[in-house]
């Protein structure tokens, strides 16, 4: 790609960030990651992500484009211990998606490597991505540097740069870009930046959750668990659920979450007896024989919340923004990192028919990937009564739809992988619809009518051994 500026800055080494310089240091001749954490060197837990305490799997959406990025990193990530599904059996997972039970036995209907799921921890999946950026040239990380401000030119037009502050010192320094990336989460600057230059503030779509979640490290006894990872979404009337994913160093996490008011216990015991009633026996006994590593940790977020920077009529050149700083997801669903991805692909792209009009190119582009992970999750969440947000007749007919299709992946391992690939952002939405894909779905469900089961029953079934 033709060389586009001297120097852009990105704001935040979190995966949105580390994403963003990657693809800007193609186009400029240097890029600086500036990081308000001292970043470590090991695989380590750091103030500035705390959801990195908590359950974390690469969809496969994000795992494909980190290797577009980064050629070669997953089987770094492999070869460091992470745990990978990449065989297509079904007998290594365990999945509720609104109260139905997911096949569990046979082969999915996958390209194993086109469709694996990593389950590198937070930490060690950060690592991996800071070392490869340190390795281009062009790019360097600062890190323990508060941003005070950002700067403008004397008409507003153009975002020129930022001012930091090194937070041992008290020294500060600016620094000028051509481009500047706020990849900052929910807490960023850009809004009240754009509202003191005259451009006001976007406008923000929320769906307010309350979620609550609980995480507890452990180290299991190896062979205790046959599955790598169990995923137990929210079903109606309980709007909560829960995780267990193995890592590497055969370390497990164990979390639970809530909604709407539903607060998970911060004690081991309380968790399990939280996720007694949904949970399968012999997954709850594997966290009870496992050996705590880590204190209990809790995270809260209020609401999933999207600020509508591609609604907005004006905005100011020499700025963009990425990753949480834009959309924040209710982390139940895992869509963070997978849409924080195709935001640094929507960049590269707006990035190659260059810098006039980027903004506004850029922001439109990853609306279309935003809005259907948006979707996806909000009609979830808003198919609970007590999550506010605004429902839509679409909304309820796409979620009729979605349980129609969930009832056929119970029995069907093809249809439940084109959901699957569907809701892990892989596929779009609308193969949902394809004449052949509905055929099968209604030749299913016909030929296993039966009267509705709780889920309860179902569970059961698995813990003894059979199949629903």
């Amino acid at each position: 790609m033709a060389v586009l500026g001297e120097r852009a800055v990105v704001l935040g080494a979190s995966m949105s960030g580390l994403l963003a310089a990657r693809v800007l240091a193609d186009c400029y001749r240097s890029v600086m990651v500036v990081e308000r954490d001292v970043l470590p060197d090991k695989p380590a837990n750091r103030r500035g992500v705390p959801q990195g305490r908590h359950v974390h799997a690469l969809l496969a959406r994000g795992a494909k484009t980190l290797d577009e990025l980064f050629p070669g990193i997953l089987d770094e990530l492999v070869a460091d211990g992470a745990p990978v599904w990449d065989d297509a059996e079904y007998s290594r997972l365990y999945v509720s998606l609104n109260g139905h039970v997911m096949p569990r036995s046979g082969k999915a209907v996958i390209d194993p490597k086109a469709d694996a799921m990593y389950q590198a921890s937070r930490p060690l999946l950060e690592c991996h991505v800071r070392r490869r950026l340190r390795a281009i040239d062009n790019v360097t990380i600062v890190d323990g540097y508060d941003v005070a401000e950002l700067t403008a030119t004397p008409d507003h037009k153009r975002v020129t740069g930022v001012r930091v502050v090194q937070r041992d010192n008290g020294v500060e320094k600016e620094l000028t870009a051509d481009l500047v990336v706020d990849a900052m989460g929910r807490a960023a600057h850009t809004p009240a930046l754009l509202e003191s230059l005259g451009y006001g503030r976007p406008a923000e779509d929320h769906i307010v959750t309350h979620t609550t979640y609980v995480s507890q490290m452990l180290r299991i006894p190896p062979g205790t668990v046959k599955e790598m990872m169990m995923l137990i979404g929210a079903a109606p009337g309980r709007p909560s659920g829960a995780f267990l994913l193995g890592y590497e160093n055969n370390a497990w996490i164990f979390t639970v979450f809530g909604m709407a008011g539903h607060q998970p216990p911060r004690d081991l015991a309380g968790m399990v007896a939280f996720a007694r009633d949904y949970t399968p026996a012999h997954l709850l006994a594997a966290v009870q024989a496992g050996e705590p590593i880590a204190p209990v940790v809790q995270h809260r977020l209020p609401s999933s919340q999207w600020r509508r920077y591609d609604k907005m009529r004006r905005f100011p050149d020499g700025l963009v923004v990425t990753g949480d700083a834009m959309c924040s997801f209710n982390p139940v669903y895992g869509q963070g990192m997978s849409v924080a991805a195709m935001d640094a692909l929507a960049l590269r792209d707006a990035l190659r028919r260059g810098t006039v009009g980027l903004p506004r190119r850029y922001f439109r582009a990853a609306a279309k990937s935003i809005g259907v992970a948006w979707r996806l999750a909000a009609g979830s969440d808003l198919a609970f009564p007590e999550v506010e947000g605004r429902r839509t007749r679409a909304m309820r007919l796409a979620n009729r739809f979605s349980e129609w299709v969930l009832t056929a992946c119970e029995n069907d391992p093809v249809i439940h992988a084109r959901f699957f690939a569907v809701v892990g952002l892989v596929e779009p939405p609308s193969r949902l619809f394809d004449p052949s894909f509905l055929y099968r779905v209604a030749a299913v469900n016909q030929r296993h009518r039966r009267a509705p089961q709780p889920e309860s029953a179902v569970v059961a079934g698995v813990v003894d051994g059979v199949t629903p």
